[in-house]
């Protein structure tokens, strides 16, 4: 680790670089800064290939050439000019128009319109558009990552569909299940809500400092503006917004957020029933070699990659939370409010980047403990109290239910206790011997079915 990840206030800066370097050059200050001279640079374009603009040419393909170099060639040095820029502009995206028009002034063509660069704009036309790319481009690696997780979860919901192990409701033994069961549930909730994220349509506008086209029709009102705009915000593949004020009001964005806080919930309740189960002993954790789980107790293998996943999951909902609760606010017609809580974009999605690498890499360690699972199992003959009772119901015997609970509820049954009682009982002979077949371990339901996701 280097002297500036040592220094660094953040922890996804310092400590945890490494895991969310992926994010690094879209949602950074850098990142920020390219998406915006790629609106601008491609707005300028756009009008160019408008014929009602009269006053801006088509240009050579050599031209475009230089337009689009800029933005594919686009590195930190030139993002540390723009902040040289700003810190006497005082203005961020001002800054990133006046860097645009620096580099015209080294063409001979393009040099001549460089005031069309920013033209008709407000500086929310630019940013709405590349929070809405950058959003598409880390929501992609955010996905995949999920999807990871997911293909994980299916997989130990397979592996693990035939072995039974005992429920626990409110903390107490209950009905048993199986451990793939288990899984799948948390396998389906995690497809359902990944599927409306991975169907959320990020938006865009380009309509000037109060939503109304003002400027834009005063200077060009020949051009059919509203046209122009939705062409040019579809053009970034994004869906157009056709009302707004000076903002873009970011519903969108909070939609999207509040569906990643409801997978990070579904995670961290996996990641608290895996820790559950490591301390019942269901799991073991594959060793790694010179890991060490305790400062002075040498035998501890610790959950801290489940325990981890949940603080992060847990960060990432906090920030998650506030910005989508934000963003969708703004005093009359612009405030900058949002601006500033937007921000935190790159550190609410690393927090779940790394929350996202830990979970995978608990999962990875994890290896089933069946002899644990039948000894609570063989120690739980109390279960089976349930499939008694029904079939006492079913045969209208009356009071089925606080017969059970009589002979069993706050004590010990044994295997024995069951067959004196069902023995006793008045009714077919094949039920009775379905019950007296019957343990813990095979009274499953339809959980191994349910399993195959």
């Amino acid at each position: 680790m280097n002297t500036q990840n040592l220094l660094s206030i953040s922890p996804l800066d310092g400590r945890y670089n490494a895991p969310v370097s992926e994010l690094r050059e879209i949602c950074s200050e850098h990142g920020l800064i390219k998406y915006r001279v790629f609106v601008e640079i491609r707005w300028f374009i756009h009008l160019s290939q408008n014929s009602q603009i009269r006053d801006l040419p088509r240009f050579k393909v050599k031209d475009y050439r230089y337009l689009t170099d800029i933005v594919n060639n686009f590195d930190v040095k030139d993002s540390k000019r723009i902040k040289t820029i700003e810190s006497k502009t005082n203005h961020d995206v001002k800054a990133v128009e006046y860097f645009i028009k620096e580099r015209f002034a080294k063409h001979e063509t393009l040099k001549k319109y460089s005031e069309f660069i920013h033209f008709a704009c407000t500086s929310e036309d630019i940013n709405n558009l590349s929070y809405a790319l950058m959003l598409k481009d880390a929501t992609e690696i955010i996905n995949n990552s999920s999807s990871k997780i997911a293909k994980k979860i299916k997989t130990l919901a397979n592996k693990y569909k035939k072995n039974p192990m005992l429920s626990r409701t409110h903390g107490q033994s209950a009905s048993p299940t199986t451990m793939g069961k288990e899984f799948s549930n948390f396998y389906k909730r995690i497809i359902r809500i990944s599927k409306n994220i991975d169907e959320h349509k990020m938006v865009g506008k380009i309509n000037g400092a109060v939503g109304n086209y003002n400027a834009h029709s005063v200077a060009y009102p020949e051009v059919n503006w509203e046209k122009l705009s939705e062409q040019f915000v579809k053009s970034l593949k994004l869906d157009f917004n056709s009302h707004t004020t000076q903002i873009e009001p970011k519903d969108t964005i909070a939609l999207l957020l509040g569906d990643y806080v409801k997978l990070n919930n579904v995670l961290i309740d996996l990641s608290r029933d895996i820790w559950g189960y490591i301390s019942l002993g269901y799991f073991k954790q594959k060793l790694k070699e010179g890991e060490v789980g305790s400062s002075t107790m040498p035998h501890k293998v610790n959950p801290i990659d489940f325990e981890n996943a949940e603080g992060n999951f847990g960060l990432a909902n906090a920030l998650l939370s506030h910005i989508s609760n934000t963003v969708t606010i703004s005093r009359w017609q612009r405030d900058l409010t949002d601006s500033t809580v937007m921000r935190n974009i790159g550190s609410c999605l690393g927090y779940k980047l790394l929350a996202l690498n830990s979970l995978s890499r608990g999962l990875d360690k994890l290896e089933l403990n069946k002899k644990r699972l039948d000894e609570d199992l063989n120690n739980s003959w109390e279960v089976l109290t349930e499939a008694i009772q029904t079939i006492l119901r079913k045969n209208a015997i009356p009071n089925g239910y606080e017969l059970m609970k009589d002979l069993s509820r706050g004590k010990e049954i044994k295997q024995s206790d069951l067959i004196n009682f069902v023995g006793k009982l008045d009714i077919p002979t094949e039920e009775k011997e379905r019950l007296l077949k019957l343990t813990p371990q095979t009274y499953i339901g339809y959980a191994e079915k349910l399993s195959k996701v």
